[in-house]
């Protein structure tokens, strides 16, 4: 199933998902000021996925300022609180998934013991969830993907794999495309695509920077994940949406 990023109007939004039936991913509550009014955001955004015609939603959790790893108790209770408001919201409003960053930093924090602290506070955070709405975490500064893969590992809980974001390990790691989808192919349900020329976070459209996406993704797309489009433009969205739903009749033909 292809989603659309809500990086775009409502009503481009709309265009979109009547032409190519795509669910959405939502940013609507990754922002702090949304969650502090929860239950008016979810009224209103309620509102506004029935307008865009919106079948099938996927929710971007909150990020900035928090750390699920941190060794101040005051921002892990935070980060567990904001994660739980979004989680609620995931409920109210049918989501079949959450992404999370991972909120890994470079030159910040040591990888030793970052895994273990991580799954520690992903396995109190699904303690009492089932699987009916999944956990994905995101790759964004990750230098390599092995501490991804433990943590993955370490959760083991039926709700809980990673999300893939191809343009996050193309720019922001060394480690060529190929070894992070070697190293995380068995915990992968997700990916996050969108462009760029391995220097910046540029989000372009598929095929405008320089990773080789018709190479990875016909393995990758064989695993059947959810696949968000994450470009900053209608025309971009659907010429993603295009390269993608082209691959996938690849498969189903051979």
């Amino acid at each position: 199933m292809i989603f659309i990023s809500h990086l775009i109007a409502d009503e481009q939004m709309k265009e979109l998902l009547t032409f190519t039936k795509a669910g959405v991913e939502s940013i609507e509550f990754s922002v702090a000021e949304n969650l502090d009014c929860l239950d008016k955001t979810m009224l209103s955004y309620e509102k506004r996925l029935r307008l865009m015609g919106c079948e099938q939603l996927i929710l971007h959790g909150p990020f900035l300022d928090l750390n699920p790893m941190s060794y101040d108790s005051q921002i892990r209770r935070i980060t567990m609180q904001r994660y739980q408001q979004c989680y609620l919201a995931a409920q109210k409003l049918g989501a079949q998934k959450i992404v999370y960053h991972s909120c890994f930093l470079p030159r910040i924090y040591l990888p030793i013991g970052w895994a273990e602290r991580v799954s520690e506070f992903y396995l109190e955070f699904l303690a009492d969830k089932d699987s009916s709405i999944q956990i994905v975490m995101e790759n964004v500064l990750d230098p390599s993907p092995e501490l991804l893969a433990e943590v993955a590992q370490s959760v083991r809980h039926p709700a809980f794999s990673l999300c893939l974001d191809l343009g996050h390990a193309h720019c922001y790691s060394s480690v060529p495309l190929s070894e992070w989808i070697s190293c995380l192919f068995s915990f992968i349900t997700h990916l996050h695509l969108h462009d760029n020329c391995g220097q910046a976070d540029s989000h372009l459209a598929l095929g405008k920077g320089n990773i080789p996406f018709t190479q990875l993704l016909p393995d990758l797309l064989s695993k059947n994940p959810t696949v968000s489009l994450e470009c900053s433009s209608q025309k971009d969205l659907l010429s993603g949406w295009k390269l993608i739903r082209n691959l996938q009749k690849g498969q189903s033909s051979d």
